[in-house]
């Protein structure tokens, strides 16, 4: 613990899920967490879960670039730049390529690849000397699983733009890498399929994995320090996998 006393993160998406749990990792290692999300009740219960002291929550959509620049300007003000952006918000849905809609593809290209970019390029300016900038792609992008072909298209951007900008940004020391979760066990799964199909969703879905489960977002909060931190400082342009070796073996 302790390994992060000092610094500043960013993680948007950070009310719920996956972020949530990087963010309180984040902050138990001693770094201040400036969280995103769209719904203040769960910003609220963030805050109370990790610790005002440790925390500030920034209502906004991750979509629009005044909200993006309110997050960035409550990071200024706190005067100590910015160390880490876990770039986490993702939106998904269902629909095989017949029944694939307009609203759909924008929704998810908006938030996943148009929200992610804008993400990070605003932080550049705030960004110290060695930072560390973490994208969360998804094993999506490798497995070609039915009906999830744009949200699987998204996160393979996710996956390009991590290697695009490691070699941009390593003139400055600031290490850009992506990970790449596989089923985590999330209230998104009863979001995209519904109370009723979420037990079968979870089941076929652990039946998948090599080690025979679901992932805990906490697993993958565990990757999200490790690349945060200088345990990770020979990794650059890197995708670790957390998927409990569903795409490995």
């Amino acid at each position: 613990m302790g390994q992060l006393e000092g610094r500043t993160a960013v993680v948007t998406g950070g009310h719920t899920g996956i972020g949530l749990a990087g963010a309180v990792r984040l902050a138990a290692e001693g770094a201040h967490v400036f969280i995103m999300g769209r719904r203040k009740a769960e910003l609220d219960a963030a805050v109370e879960a990790i610790g005002p002291a440790r925390v500030t929550a920034v209502p906004g959509d991750i979509t629009d670039l005044a909200d993006l620049d309110r997050l960035y300007d409550a990071v200024r003000a706190r005067g100590r730049g910015l160390d880490i952006v876990f770039a986490n918000a993702a939106t998904a849905s269902l629909a095989t390529l017949e029944h694939v809609t307009e609203e759909q593809v924008d929704q998810t290209f908006g938030v996943n690849v148009r929200g992610t970019l804008f993400t990070v390029q605003k932080a550049l300016p705030l960004l110290n000397d060695g930072a560390s900038v973490i994208l969360n792609a998804s094993t999506a992008a490798d497995n070609g699983t039915e009906a999830f072909g744009v949200y699987a298209a998204s996160k393979a951007a996710v996956r390009s733009f991590a290697r695009t900008w490691a070699n941009e940004l390593k003139g400055r020391g600031i290490r850009v890498n992506a990970i790449s979760p596989g089923p985590i066990d999330t209230t998104g799964i009863t979001e995209l399929f519904g109370e009723e199909n979420a037990p079968g969703v979870r089941a076929n879905l652990a039946a998948g994995v090599a080690m025979g489960r679901m992932g805990r977002p906490e697993e993958v909060a565990a990757a999200v320090v490790f690349l945060a931190s200088g345990q990770s400082s020979f990794v650059l342009g890197a995708n670790l996998y957390v998927d409990g070796g569903e795409n490995q073996i």
